[in-house]
């Protein structure tokens, strides 16, 4: 980065020393302090001097008048784009890896990889994952609120679903119930895929024995379960966002908390990272949807037997993560799992 070029020698080391001290314990770091570290070997005032620069650059700032300096975001892009040394993958961590990916079933895998991730990392864990069709154990309609019906879908993978669903006007208990009834004769053991052209077509020649509304609300059910998102967000180790420290500040744990109860918006976001090749890190503000909760992602997409990239997973924390050590343990997560699914 042209930012870099622009700094000597001393300049680098100092803001090196800054960042790296943050990530390992999140506090600003004071010009006394690094005149005490024999890599720098200058003067507390020339070090003053040269954070001052750094800050008019945008590469630090003070959280407090009379604090030392933290790094910005902008700041800890520099430090991963062009001065982050990674670490190597321990083979034990790589054995806790391998063995999430010996698993039977692709939706498995996924869960496994995620706890394994979360605990590797000591982070809350992220996959984003194609939703698999499995066949229905059960389905009924339950009417809820006038104008209102819930759908309750139970897979035979042992997924379950609920979906609330509008109801034309007049249909009556009834009728709901005739609809779940309906499509539960014909869905059960199959797949919504397998059958939605044949009750479709059923319903339009007239061979239903449905009156016109359950007729419609059968109609509308099969829609709602078809147009069903196609990805699906699994998250591990929520709790853990609140180790090391971070329970210091609640309010940035609570925000980041909200994001991920937003899946749909959090799907869009590390979907970005399908396109990518290897690992991508989104840092603090340089994300719309974290940037209140200061947060940091680091994710990688895998592959399915296609060469396909299906998804992505990886973790999300403070912006001070030990980047060193968890980008090639996503990198290698990422691997195993697209190793597995071909």
């Amino acid at each position: 980065m042209s930012v870099l070029s622009d700094l000597d020698a001393r300049a680098r080391e100092i803001f090196r020393q800054i960042v790296e001290s943050y990530l390992e314990t999140g506090e600003p770091v004071g010009s006394r302090t690094l005149s005490h570290d024999r890599r720098i070997n200058v003067s507390a005032a020339t070090i003053r001097n040269v954070m001052a620069d750094l800050t008019d650059i945008g590469l630090l700032h003070a959280p407090h008048i009379s604090a030392g300096r933290l790094p910005t975001d902008m700041g800890l892009r520099l430090f991963v784009d062009s001065l982050l040394q990674l670490g190597d993958i321990s083979d034990d961590e790589r054995r806790a890896l391998d063995v999430a990916g010996e698993e039977e079933n692709a939706g498995t895998v996924l869960e496994q990889a995620a706890a394994k991730l979360s605990g590797l990392t000591r982070t809350a864990s992220l996959v984003v994952a194609p939703k698999i069709e499995a066949p229905l154990r059960h389905i009924e309609f339950v009417a809820t609120n006038p104008g209102e019906a819930l759908a309750v879908l139970v897979f035979e993978d042992g997924r379950v679903e609920n979906r609330v669903m509008k109801t034309p006007p007049g249909l009556t208990l009834s009728g709901v119930t005739a609809a779940g009834n309906y499509l539960a004769a014909r869905l059960k053991g199959r797949t919504i895929g397998e059958t939605r052209e044949a009750i479709l077509k059923e319903i339009e020649q007239n061979k239903a024995a449905l009156d016109e509304l359950t007729a419609r609300l059968v109609a509308d059910g099969v829609a709602e379960i078809s147009s069903a998102e196609r990805t699906s967000l699994i998250v591990r180790g929520r709790g853990r966002l609140l180790d090391d420290g971070a329970g210091a500040d609640l309010e940035r744990v609570r925000m980041l908390f909200d994001d991920l109860e937003r899946k749909r918006d959090v799907i869009e976001v590390l979907s970005a990272a399908r396109d990518a090749e290897g690992v991508k890190i989104f840092i603090g503000s340089e994300n719309r949807l974290f940037s209140l909760s200061g947060s940091s992602v680091v994710v990688a997409p895998y592959r399915d037997g296609g060469n396909n990239i299906v998804g992505v997973l990886g973790v999300i924390g403070p912006t001070r993560l030990n980047y060193a050590r968890i980008i090639p343990i996503v990198d290698y997560a990422a691997e195993v799992v697209s190793r597995r699914l071909k």
